[in-house]
C-alpha cells in the first residue's frame, strides 16, 4: 500500500471542492504561518518533535478556523478504539495535532485512510479553541470549505462556547456602563439604540466624524427614531419608542464623554454583532436585559422574568413550529418565544424569500404592556430584520379580538408572575392565550407548578374552566433553577394544552420529570450549558414527549381531575434502593455550591 496515493486522493477532493482559490492556503507537512509552525512545534505523533500533518489548510476569510488532515494508505489503519495510537491511525494522528492546534485555532481533524476509491474511509472532527477535548463533526467525505464553515458555526459546542465569551463581555460591558452612570434598566435600551443605528450605514459609517458628544447622541437617537418610521410600527406607538430612548439625549455623562462613547460603539459593533451574525433569531437583547439585571440593586428590575433561550427552543421543537405556524405570545417580553419560532420556522422556507416576508411580517404576534420591554421586543425584532410590525403595545386582554383575527394557530407564554394578592393569576394570562388561539391549536406555557398543583381557591377554580373548554396534553417539571440568571427562585413547570377541545374525562395526559436539562452554576456566568450536554437531553426531551413514552421514574400517563395536581411528581414512584452514597454526596455539593455562590 503506498500512502502516497492516499495523498494524491486527498488532493483531488479539495481541488474538486474549491480549495485552490486565492484565499485559502493548503501547505503539506509544514506551515509558513508563524503560529502554526510554533504550536506544532512539540506535536511530532512520537512525542520528541515537530508534528507534521499531510494537509493544514488556513484561510483569509475564516482566520479563527483551521483544518488539519493526516493520511494512511491501509483502511486498517484508520481509526483505534481509544484514539490514541496516533503514529500508527489517521484520525488518531489528526486529533493529536489538533489538540496542540487548538491552543489558538477551532480545528477541523479529518483523518483519510485507504489508497482507492474503493476503501477510502474519511472521518471529520471539530475541536474546539481552548476545549480539552474533540467531538464528531460532519459528513464522511471531504467538503468545501464555506461548507464546513457553515455547519462548524451552527454546533451546539461553537455556540456554547460562543455564548460563553458573549456573557464574559457583558461583564466588562456592564462595568463600562456603571461607569458612565447608566442605570441597569436603561442598559440594554442602549445597547439595543446602538445596534439598531449600526444597521445603518450612513451612521455606522460616520458616527466617529462628529465633533461633539451631544451631536453624536442626537444622531444615534435620530437614526434609531428613522428605523422605526421607516417600519410599519403605528406612529402612536413610535412616541412611546422615542420616549424609551429618549435619555441618550438628556444624559449628562453621554452628553460630555464623545470618546468613550464613541470606544461603546466600536466594541459593541465588533463583540455583540460579532456574536449576533455567527448565530441568528436568538434573543440577544433579552440576555443582556438579563446579564445586566443580575448586578441591579432591584433583582427584578422592570418586573420582567426572562426565559432561558434554551427553554424558547424547546417549546419551539415542542410545537413542531413550521412555516405555515401563526405564533402568538400575549406576554412576549424581550421576545425570546418569538423570535425561537421565527428560526425554525424561517428554516422550514427553504430559502423562498418572499415567504419568508411573509412569516416576519404577518406570521409573529406579540403583546406587551410595559413600553420598555416593548421597545426591546421592538429592537429585537428590528434585528432580525422585521416581524416588528405585529407586536402590540397594549394589554393583553384588550387584545382578544385584534390578535384572534391573526387566527393564530401556536401559542407560547411566559406570563408576569404573581408577587402581591391583587395580582393577576397566571392561569388567567393562559387562558387569555387560548381565547386568542384558533380551536385545535397548541398552547405551552411556562408557570409556577404551583398553578398546577392547586387543589382549592382560585387556581383551582381556573383548573376548572381550563378543562371545561380545553384539553391538558402534558405537564412537564421543569429544572428548580430555571431562573437563577434572573434571580428568581420559582419552581416551575410547562402545561401544553389544546385550544377550546373541552378535556375529556378518559383522556389521559402526559407527565413528565424534566428537572435535569444538564445545566450548572458557573459564578460570574449565571446558568450555562457547562458539558454540552443539552443538545442530547433536548432530542430525549422532545422524543418522550411526541411519543407520550412512560419511563420508570421519569414520566407517566394518567387521567387527570381538575383538583388532581398535574404534575411527575404526584405519581411516580421513587425507588429508593438505586439511591448511593455519591448521589447524596453529589446533591451536598450541588447545594453548597449553590450557597456559597448565593
Amino acid at each position: 500500500m503506498n500512502e502516497k496515493k492516499t495523498e494524491k486522493l486527498t488532493r483531488d477532493f479539495l481541488n474538486k471542492n474549491g480549495y485552490d482559490q486565492n484565499h485559502i492556503f493548503v501547505e503539506e507537512q509544514i506551515s509558513d504561518n508563524p503560529r502554526i509552525a510554533k504550536l506544532l512545534k512539540q506535536a511530532s505523533k512520537q512525542g520528541n518533535g515537530i508534528g507534521r500533518p499531510e494537509f493544514i489548510i488556513t484561510s483569509s476569510a475564516y482566520p479563527d478556523l483551521l483544518i488539519v488532515i493526516e493520511c494512511k494508505a491501509s483502511a486498517a489503519k484508520h481509526a483505534s478504539k481509544n484514539l490514541d495510537k496516533y503514529a500508527d491511525y489517521a484520525c488518531d494522528g489528526a486529533l493529536l495535532y489538533a489538540s496542540f492546534l487548538a491552543k489558538e485555532y477551532d480545528v477541523i481533524a479529518i483523518g483519510i485512510s485507504g489508497d482507492n476509491l474503493n476503501n477510502l474511509n474519511i472521518s471529520t472532527f471539530l475541536h474546539l479553541k481552548g476545549e480539552n477535548k474533540h467531538f464528531p463533526f460532519s459528513a464522511d467525505k471531504i467538503l468545501s470549505l464555506e461548507d464546513y464553515y457553515n455547519l462548524y458555526i451552527k454546533t451546539p459546542q461553537k455556540f456554547n462556547i460562543d455564548y460563553s465569551n458573549l456573557l464574559d463581555y457583558t461583564q466588562k460591558l456592564n462595568g463600562k456602563l456603571h461607569q458612565l452612570k447608566i442605570k441597569e434598566s436603561q442598559r440594554s435600551l442602549l445597547i439595543s439604540s446602538i445596534l439598531i443605528a449600526l444597521k445603518n450605514s450612513a451612521f455606522s459609517a460616520g458616527y466617529k466624524k462628529h465633533t461633539t458628544a451631544k451631536h453624536l447622541t442626537s444622531s444615534l437617537v435620530q437614526t434609531v427614531i428613522n428605523e422605526l418610521d421607516d417600519s410599519d410600527i403605528p406612529k402612536d406607538k413610535i412616541e412611546n419608542l422615542k420616549h424609551a430612548y429618549g435619555f441618550i439625549k438628556t444624559h449628562s455623562v453621554l452628553l460630555n464623554d464623545k470618546k468613550s462613547l464613541e470606544n461603546l460603539i466600536a466594541e459593541i459593533d465588533s463583540e455583540i454583532n460579532g456574536f449576533m451574525a455567527t448565530h441568528a433569531y436568538f434573543d440577544t437583547i433579552g440576555q443582556f436585559y438579563i446579564e445586566f439585571l443580575r448586578y441591579a440593586n432591584n433583582d427584578k428590575g422592570l418586573g420582567i422574568v426572562l426565559t432561558p433561550p434554551h427553554i424558547t427552543e424547546l417549546f419551539a421543537d415542542i410545537a413542531q413550529v413550521n412555516k405555515d405556524s401563526i405564533v402568538i405570545d400575549n406576554c412576549c417580553g424581550t421576545g425570546g418565544f418569538l423570535i425561537s419560532a421565527m428560526k425554525k420556522m424561517v428554516k422550514d422556507c427553504v430559502g423562498d424569500s418572499e415567504k419568508i416576508k411573509h412569516v416576519k411580517k404577518h406570521q409573529i404576534l406579540g403583546v406587551e404592556h410595559q413600553y420598555d420591554i416593548y421597545a426591546l421586543a421592538i429592537s429585537n425584532m428590528i434585528l432580525q430584520d422585521d416581524g416588528k410590525s405585529s407586536i402590540k403595545l397594549s394589554s393583553c386582554f384588550d387584545e382578544v379580538e385584534s390578535v384572534s383575527k391573526n387566527k393564530p394557530n401556536v401559542g407560547f407564554l411566559n406570563p408576569p408572575y404573581k408577587a402581591e394578592k391583587e395580582d393577576i393569576e397566571e392561569l388567567e394570562y393562559v387562558l387569555n392565550n387560548l381565547q386568542m388561539l384558533e380551536k385545535n391549536s397548541l398552547c405551552i406555557a411556562l408557570i409556577p407548578i404551583s398553578c398546577v398543583l392547586a387543589q382549592e381557591g382560585e387556581n383551582l377554580r381556573l383548573k376548572k374552566k381550563i378543562m371545561a373548554n380545553h384539553t391538558v396534553e402534558a405537564v412537564m417539571s421543569l429544572p428548580e433553577d430555571l431562573f437563577h440568571n434572573s434571580k428568581v427562585g420559582v419552581i416551575t413547570c410547562a402545561l401544553v394544552l389544546t385550544a377550546k377541545v373541552p378535556h375529556n374525562i378518559n383522556k389521559k395526559s402526559w407527565l413528565g420529570y424534566w428537572r435535569n436539562d444538564g445545566f450548572v452554576k458557573v459564578k460570574g456566568k449565571g446558568r450555562i450549558d457547562k458539558n454540552h450536554t443539552w443538545n442530547k437531553i433536548q432530542n430525549h426531551w422532545i422524543e418522550t414527549f411526541i411519543n407520550r413514552q412512560e419511563i420508570d421514574g421519569y414520566s407517566l400517563q394518567i387521567k387527570l381531575k381538575p383538583e388532581d395536581e398535574w404534575c411527575a411528581e404526584a405519581y411516580l414512584v421513587t425507588d429508593y434502593s438505586k439511591i448511593t452514597k455519591d448521589d447524596l454526596m453529589q446533591e451536598i455539593k450541588s447545594y453548597l455550591a449553590f450557597d456559597i455562590q448565593g
